[in-house]
């Protein structure tokens, strides 16, 4: 099992820019497929992004592309979310996520969160 912890939230206004990380422990990293997901309230969990074992191949939801860039570095067990030009429906609580594939469901292991919140 692997354990993680995010880091990096909080109030920003929007075009501005913020750094999420990820640290994890517990398991071998590398092992990994690792993914960011939103949650905004009153509304479902939403892919964000993601990357592969390695950090060859990323993927991001449409509504992100462009702006946002998921990266890793599996020397210091981290998984990094930057963040760029925001705006106010960005707002969410951001998770990492932990898993055997990149496929939405096979991701099992979530962090705890980190609140975003992009003010107009």
């Amino acid at each position: 099992q692997v354990q993680l912890v995010e880091s990096g939230g909080g109030l920003v206004q929007a075009g501005g820019s913020l750094r999420l990380s990820c640290v994890a422990s517990g398991r071998t990293f590398s092992s990994y497929a690792m993914g960011w997901f939103r949650q905004a309230p009153g509304q479902e969990r939403d892919f964000v992004a993601a990357i592969s074992w390695g950090g060859g191949s990323t993927y991001y939801a449409d509504s992100v592309k462009g702006r946002f860039t998921i990266s890793r570095d599996n020397v210091k067990n981290t998984l990094y979310l930057q963040m760029n030009s925001l705006k106010p429906e960005d707002t969410a609580v951001y998770y990492c996520a932990a898993g055997s594939g990149l496929g939405i469901s096979d991701f099992g292991s979530w962090g705890q969160g980190t609140q975003v919140t992009v003010s107009s």
